[in-house]
This record gives C-alpha cells, structure tokens and sequence, in this order.
C-alpha cells in the first residue's frame, strides 16, 4: 500500500516537473528584443520601457519557474532516499494535508512561513 501511495506521488511530481519544463521551454522561446512597435505615438523610449518591463515579467516568471522546477526534484530526490513528507528544515513530518496539496513541499508550513519572512525582510523595499 505505501509503494502505492508512493508510486501515486511519483506520478504526480513527474507531471508537475514536466508541466514546469513545458512552461520554462515555452516562455524561453526566442522573444526577439530588437522588434519595435510600428507607430507609438511616445517614440523609442515609451517601446524600449515598455520591452523592458515585459523583459523583467519573463524573467521573474523564469526564475519562479526553475524555483518549482528545484523543489519538484528535491520532492522526488526524497522519495529515492525515503525521506519524502519529512521537512528540510526541522525534520518534523510535513501535514499529510499540505503533501496533497502540494506534493512537492519540502518544508513544514511554519518552516516555510519563516522562510517566507525571511525572504520578505531581506528584499528591497
């Protein structure tokens, strides 16, 4: 029964991993930056602020992406060495609820609720 619930989870991390790859091979396909917009009443500057934004949204979608991408293999290296609903950080067992959810947590939700301020705390306002 547990080889099945395991095998049931496998399924699922390897879905959300190619999911994932799918998404980041999609958003990396060549977005040309030179291509200009015909006619903007603004000029070169309002299409070089406007490619520049649409630039960062890529690459904050990109970087969230490789982050999902990192823990759905750390979620599956855990599985291999058994250790998979066990918290990274203070090794407590993570709510089966939150593992259903979200089978690719590593973290117990107060260790990532810490982790999430910390993060928070250390970004530029």
């Amino acid at each position: 029964m547990a080889t099945t619930k395991s095998n049931r989870v496998r399924t699922r991390l390897e879905e959300e991993k190619k999911r994932i790859q799918d998404d980041l091979a999609q958003l990396t396909v060549t977005h040309p930056l030179d291509e200009r917009r015909e006619g903007s009443p603004f000029g070169k500057r309002e299409e070089e602020a406007t490619e520049s934004m649409e630039l960062e949204k890529r690459l904050a979608l990109e970087n969230r992406l490789k982050s999902l991408l990192a823990e759905v293999d750390r979620a599956l290296q855990k599985l291999d060495t058994g250790t998979y609903g066990i918290c990274d950080s203070c090794n407590t067992p993570i709510d089966p609820a939150r593992l259903e959810a979200l089978p690719q947590a590593i973290l117990c939700l107060s260790c990532r609720q810490k982790a999430k301020n910390v993060k928070t705390q250390s970004s530029p306002a």
